[in-house]
């Protein structure tokens, strides 16, 4: 059955000794705030750019359009790619400087990366809330990119590294759950900074986006590299005291072997990316290539993105739009918390496949209100009553995603590559993240205007794609070492045919 994933290894695991210490949960806390990063920017853009006092010096034809009487159709409002490209560019940035991340990351190690990403994002903060003209913008966007290339591509590994496998799940996710919140403060900031009537409030905005880049640099100093980077570099003796201390016992042996067997097969590898396109790592590239697709494709960013824009294009006043934006920050936060809880518990597939048929349900719904109130001319209305319906479905629509495709989505790629091509298929993974984020950041507006309410049906019509993916071609992976993680390949049903009893490295023990 291909679908039936590699069950066995949810209770047939290696058991390691030591636990969870105080030492790996503040150390991957403190690694997880490079997701604040990530997520204040996600969520500062569309309120900015809905924000008058920001597009009249900038992007003044936007502002006359918006709010002038010519304008018939109102999905076409803030249809401007210069505007998009303000949003856009940052994750064309980072889509590049991923690459030069994983090269990092693997020669001077995974704290060496983030804190090159914080100092970088940290002059891009400084750089837009200092701008005076739109190509100040545009560099600055495109400095943040490069810190957020480096801090995606280093934090998901770092976290999936240091944690043990029983709580692998819920230490990672602190990366998505520091997302959220960077979100969540973005979108109450906004709403703050909109009051101020001098028109400056916007700088704030954009400029704020330096705290939490100075809280990872900073933050990033003091962390330990992990384990599995130490060997990589070849001090076996660090590498075992670092094992023992965040494991919390001295008897790590058997571990430390395991990490020892992986290395030795990580150094025989001279070109990782070469081997990571060959057929023994068909898998993970697969995986690694089409969950960051399909993450995108849930069009959760339009929603992230462009909440204010898009509240405010179905109909919302402006302090309206801002406060619903703040509401499905909230919402995500909280789901996001629900993750956390529950993926070391249920699965990761469990909670991939109820978020998508959740995800599938809202859309559909959503369109249909949209296109009844609006109808293909983007004339008409909504009521007070549908307006709140509408909200309630897309903060539904969040909530799905921030409990499974949001968090899994950077989850499962880290976990499932062995040390060899690790670095190789977290870039993958940041890479094809980070186009699809911008190809949706750059084009949504005109989607929009041009495709009206069916966006929402094509977004959806990706959802079910991806649901089926999940369902038949990834497996389940809780409760797996990270350097056993081969064995997840050697049972499942399909995959199995591209793995074999060779290319399980590691001190495995026989097959259930």
């Amino acid at each position: 059955m291909a679908g039936g994933g590699f069950a066995a290894a949810q209770g047939d695991g290696r058991k390691y000794e030591g636990g969870v210490t105080a030492f790996v949960v503040i150390t991957c806390l403190v690694a997880a705030m490079g997701g604040l990063m990530f997520g204040y920017d996600i969520g500062i853009s569309g309120g900015v750019t809905a924000m008058d006092s920001f597009l009249k010096p900038f992007f003044p034809h936007v502002y006359k359009k918006q709010h002038g009487n010519h304008e018939e159709n109102m999905y076409c409002k803030f249809d401007d790619h210069v505007l998009t490209m303000f949003t856009s560019s940052l994750y064309l940035a980072a889509l590049i400087a991923s690459f030069f991340a994983s090269a990092t990351t693997r020669r001077f190690g995974r704290k060496m990366s983030m804190m090159f990403g914080g100092l970088v994002f940290l002059g891009g903060a400084i750089l837009n809330g200092a701008a005076v003209n739109v190509a100040m913008l545009i560099v600055g966007r495109l400095m943040l990119g490069v810190g957020v290339g480096f801090a995606n591509q280093s934090v998901p590994v770092y976290l999936s590294e240091m944690a043990p496998a029983n709580l692998r799940g819920a230490l990672n996710i602190g990366f998505q759950m520091a997302i959220t919140i960077g979100i969540l403060a973005a979108n109450l900031i906004n709403y703050g900074t909109s009051k101020i009537k001098a028109g400056w409030g916007w700088r704030i905005s954009l400029g704020l986006a330096a705290a939490p880049a100075i809280l990872f640099t900073i933050g990033s100093l003091f962390l330990p590299d992990t384990p599995n980077s130490i060997l990589e570099r070849g001090n076996h003796e660090k590498a075992k005291k670092m094992l023992q201390k965040i494991r919390g016992t001295n008897n790590v042996d058997e571990e430390f072997q395991d990490l020892v067997d992986a290395s030795m097969a990580a150094k025989q590898v001279e070109h990782p990316w070469k081997n990571f396109t060959g057929r023994k790592y068909r898998p993970q590239l697969i995986i690694c290539t089409f969950i960051p697709f399909f993450q995108q494709l849930t069009g959760i960013n339009v929603i992230m993105f462009y909440a204010p824009v898009l509240f405010k294009t179905l109909g919302f006043g402006d302090d309206a739009s801002l406060m619903s934006a703040v509401i499905t920050g909230v919402v995500n936060v909280v789901a996001t918390m629900v993750s956390v809880y529950s993926v070391d518990k249920l699965g990761r597939k469990a909670l991939f496949l109820e978020g998508g048929v959740q995800m599938i349900i809202c859309q559909v719904l959503v369109a249909v209100m949209i296109g009844r109130a609006f109808g293909t001319e983007g004339e008409g209305g909504m009521s007070k009553s549908v307006s709140s319906l509408v909200l309630f479905l897309i903060c539904a629509y969040v909530a799905a995603f921030a409990w499974s495709w949001g968090p899994l989505g950077w989850l499962v790629p880290s976990e499932i590559c062995p040390l060899e091509i690790r670095s190789a298929g977290q870039a993958t993974n940041v890479s094809v993240n980070m186009f699809f984020t911008f190809v949706i950041g750059q084009f949504f507006l005109s989607m929009l205007c041009h495709m009206k309410f069916g966006l929402f049906l094509f977004f959806g019509g990706f959802v079910i794609i991806m649901t089926i993916f999940i369902y038949y071609f990834v497996p389940e992976t809780k409760n797996v070492p990270i350097e056993e993680m081969n064995q997840v390949w050697k049972e499942h049903g399909f995959w199995s045919k591209y793995v074999s009893n060779d290319d399980v490295t590691g001190r495995t023990s026989s097959p259930p």
